[in-house]
């Protein structure tokens, strides 16, 4: 296979939050290209450390091999970032000094049409398995789920409007023959999308965004996850998260705002009573967003926000 090309978003964005500094541990939880690992790597040097995990072995093996000049100081894990408390007491690290995390899709995923992220590739079969070895794809979800989850999922996860009547027509195709490829999916929402709302962007975009989400389980416990890795950091260390939809960021926002929430209890009360104390203070109180230099180069960046925590 060619080699793919990944960009890494707000690269110097990321870093600088981060506060990398020489001998620092650091987590990456989306490997993917490598670049920000890269830059983390490079700016820690000459003894810090990065942790990366990805579930995408095309991600790891590139990776090990363009990232091997800093020898044992990278150390990649085949694992989800949500499962980082193992990695983490596996690896006996008591606490990170930054957390990155890039919750897109890796360029080298849309742009490799085999794996069928992309709604581009008419020909490709569904898939979108971000780990090979995961027994659902896309193919699984577009032909066995019962129509109203099918829906549940087009609408919540894809924000359709048009949810109902996608997957209504997928139900009724299906009966016909399998679904298997992208250019049938394709087929069947620009059927079910009015014309007079087919102006905004891809017809499939928040479709296969949806089916996406749902096979590969991105938002499940990331909620959990964010609030367990905050309490991961050493006092000053800083998480910084990527997100590219807005559920995404939402969730980010929400666990941010626990986080940075101290005392709870009724104010009138003279002392408090539940214990809660502000684990965190939020960096970014408005995300912080790709520059035009970068959007020129790069416009998978345009929907991209970024947002920073700091452990106290």
């Amino acid at each position: 296979m060619a080699e793919l090309k990944h960009i890494p978003v707000m690269l110097k964005e990321c870093v600088s939050a981060l506060n990398v500094k020489s001998g620092g541990i650091y987590f990456d939880g989306t490997l993917g290209g490598g670049g920000h690992t890269r830059q983390i790597l490079e700016s820690s040097a000459p003894n810090g450390r990065v942790i990366a995990t990805d579930l995408d072995d095309y991600a790891i093996n590139r990776a090990k091999e363009n990232l091997n000049e800093f020898g044992d100081r990278l150390t990649v894990v085949k694992s989800n970032f949500k499962n980082f408390s193992q990695v983490k007491d596996g690896l006996n690290i008591n606490g990170f000094d930054g957390i990155l995390l890039d919750l897109g899709v890796s360029s080298f995923q849309l742009d490799d049409r085999s794996r069928g992220f992309s709604y581009l590739a008419d020909d490709e079969k569904l898939d979108m398995r971000m780990d090979a070895s995961s027994p659902v794809s896309a193919e699984t979800v577009v032909n066995d789920y019962k129509e109203s989850e099918l829906k549940r999922i087009i609408s919540e996860y894809g924000e359709e409007r048009f949810a109902a009547a996608i997957a209504h027509n997928i139900a009724e195709a299906r009966k016909l023959c399998p679904i298997t490829t992208v250019g049938q999916l394709n087929a069947i929402i620009e059927k079910s999308i009015p014309a007079k709302f087919k102006h905004d962007g891809h017809p499939s975009k928040r479709t296969f965004q949806a089916i996406r989400i749902e096979v590969n389980g991105e938002l499940d416990g990331l909620y959990g996850t964010i609030i367990e890795m905050t309490r991961g950091l050493k006092k000053g260390g800083r998480i910084a998260i990527l997100t590219f939809h807005s559920l995404e960021d939402r969730i980010v926002k929400q666990a941010f705002r626990e986080l940075e929430t101290d005392c709870i209890c009724d104010k009138s009360l003279p002392v408090c009573v539940c214990g809660k104390k502000r684990e965190a203070v939020i960096i970014t109180k408005h995300p912080i967003t790709a520059g035009e230099e970068e959007l020129k180069i790069n416009p998978r960046a345009k929907s991209a926000k970024l947002r920073v925590a700091e452990r106290v």
